[in-house]
């Protein structure tokens, strides 16, 4: 099994690809070791000393360090875990750990329909690229609030994605949307 690596744009999270499907649908965001009990995974990583964050996508694993780490450290074990996992052919989540619908429902309104489908195929994409992903919170009164998962939490360039990009995207199309705000 080979395992690449790709730096994201956030200098404290590393994408793992190991080369094969890891979430397929959905993704799984665990920012510390008590929420990770869900995913085998996700425990064994935070076992590795240094891990504070691992996010879990369609075909990639983000890792987030602390500060005071290194990746040339980490990288080794970080590896071993995932190669190990997968070989091992062990589950990535457990079977009633199932990550919510993020669908449009029958009882949204027209404007968070087009919020949602927006976000599901111009900036999801993008930003899983990137290592992360980005989930509709809710939207009042012309303001979309949107969380930020894996590489994109704690992000130096966050800010002007949300505002640059999505935001200035989504009044392009949607007038009613007048601001983009993040939700922790």
């Amino acid at each position: 099994m080979f395992i690449q690596t790709e730096q994201t744009p956030n200098p404290a999270t590393l994408k793992f690809l190991p080369g094969r499907e890891v979430m397929g649908a959905g993704t799984a965001n665990f920012t510390d070791p008590g929420d990770a009990a869900r995913s085998p995974l996700a425990e064994r990583l935070f076992q590795i000393e240094g891990v504070t964050g691992v996010f879990l996508g369609g075909d990639f694993i983000s890792i987030t360090k602390a500060d005071d780490r290194e990746w040339y450290l980490l990288k080794p074990a970080i590896l071993g875990v995932v190669m190990e996992h997968f070989t091992a052919g062990r589950p990535i989540l457990l079977e009633s750990a199932e990550t919510p619908d993020e669908e449009v429902r029958e009882e949204d309104s027209e404007i968070v329909a087009q919020i949602k489908e927006l976000l599901d195929t111009r900036v999801r994409p993008a930003v899983a690229q990137d290592g992360g992903d980005i989930i509709f919170q809710g939207y009042d009164r012309g303001v979309v609030y949107l969380h930020m998962m894996g590489a994109c939490q704690g992000c130096p360039s966050s800010t002007a994605t949300l505002k640059m990009g999505i935001e200035n995207m989504l009044r392009h199309y949607i007038p009613e949307v007048i601001e983009v705000r993040p939700v922790m």
